[in-house]
């Protein structure tokens, strides 16, 4: 266990949401969350799954997670009403997490639409002002979330998700027209397969903030980057972005500003095989970095791990929450995805333990205060 955290003051309680993919984003799943104590949602509008089942029964993504060649850049009329429609439950939208790879697919691969797409991603940032999002978070990668397998991995053998590299070949190909594991256009016969470096890969996140984060600074947006999951050296030919802890430090140094900020998952920063993911929380959250967090637990680290209910990983999140309130953060943590219990609602009853254990974290560690640390 990790030693206990220091004890400063905090400037308000931390607060608990839950994430909903675009086919869960109902009034029936907005009573959910506000029942299961839930007081915002992080939404995702992009429809990975076109109409497949998204719980983790669907199986391995190493087939790709769907089609999104038809999608429609994000406009003010449909932003803003989802915010409408969350209040209208007593719910408040903490975020949108990540764009369309349809809507930015030349701006990850240096394409000859890139600029275009930049302007496009412009005026989204500007309505996504305008309509109240407070916040959108992205992964800037190539690769995206690929080679996870699904299995009874969690405790008491519940449903869940893991990482075997010797299980999978991580240098398969990305198909011609995909990225990010999703496709954005037909493939072209004969097309060469998709090879970047990392200070490619860099270079061209350094050219993407620079263009929009001035502009999500303007319209009161903040950009927040998630880690790489799994978070290897490379998959599928292409270099990841932040695959270690440190890699943080140098985004954020790209655009000094608010607006750039970080989507902070737990478990991918715990996956990492380099760095401590306490030290990494509390410089983040004492920065001001943070945009939200994904709260979830693993065991295991790259090349192999598997994700556990978030009181039975390896991290302590106990200790996360404490360290969380030290630091005055008062920002948004969700469960991200959990494993899903044998039930009639498999994927509402694991959301609805996490939760539960979320806000159990929050009011002790409100309640109690610094002494609490002292204790521990």
């Amino acid at each position: 266990m990790p030693a206990p955290s220091a004890s400063t003051p905090s400037s308000g309680p931390i607060k608990v949401g839950l994430g909903l993919y675009r086919d869960s984003l109902t009034p029936e799943n907005f009573r959910f969350a506000a029942q299961a104590g839930a007081t915002h949602i992080v939404a995702h509008l992009t429809n990975y799954f076109a109409g497949r089942n998204p719980s983790l029964s669907r199986g391995a993504d190493l087939d790709g997670w769907g089609d999104c060649s038809g999608d429609v850049l994000w406009d003010y009329e449909l932003m803003a009403g989802l915010v409408t429609d969350l209040r209208a439950e007593g719910l408040e939208l903490a975020a949108l997490e990540n764009f369309s790879p349809r809507f930015w697919s030349d701006i990850l691969l240096d394409g000859p639409d890139k600029a275009r797409q930049l302007e496009d991603m412009k005026r989204l940032i500007r309505d996504a002002g305008r309509a109240g999002v407070p916040c959108i978070g992205y992964n800037f990668s190539i690769a995206g979330v690929w080679g996870w397998t699904r299995d009874r991995y969690a405790r008491g053998g519940a449903l869940s998700v893991g990482f075997d590299a010797a299980a999978i070949d991580p240098d398969a190909p990305i198909p011609d027209g995909v990225v990010w594991n999703m496709r954005y256009r037909p493939a072209r016969p004969g097309a060469e397969p998709v090879a970047v470096s990392h200070e490619e890969l860099w270079d061209r996140l350094a050219g993407f903030l620079t263009e929009v984060v001035p502009v999500a600074a303007e319209a009161g947006v903040r950009l927040a980057a998630h880690p790489d999951d799994p978070p290897a050296d490379s998959l599928r030919g292409t270099a990841r972005l932040v695959n270690d802890p440190g890699k943080y430090d140098r985004l954020l140094g790209i655009v000094d500003h608010p607006a750039n900020a970080v989507e902070l998952c737990l478990g991918s920063i715990q996956e990492m095989p380099t760095g401590d993911v306490y030290d990494r929380v509390r410089s983040l959250a004492r920065r001001g970095a943070i945009g939200y967090i994904h709260f979830r637990n693993v065991r295991g680290k790259v090349p192999r791990y598997y994700e556990t209910f978030i009181d039975d990983g390896d991290i302590d999140m106990a200790e996360i929450v404490r360290i969380l309130r030290d630091e005055g953060f008062d920002g948004v943590m969700v469960p991200d995805h959990t494993p899903e219990l044998d039930c009639g609602a498999p994927w509402h009853a694991g959301m609805a333990y996490a939760l539960g254990y979320m806000r159990a974290l929050v009011n002790n560690a409100e309640t109690l205060g610094p002494s609490w640390s002292a204790a521990a």
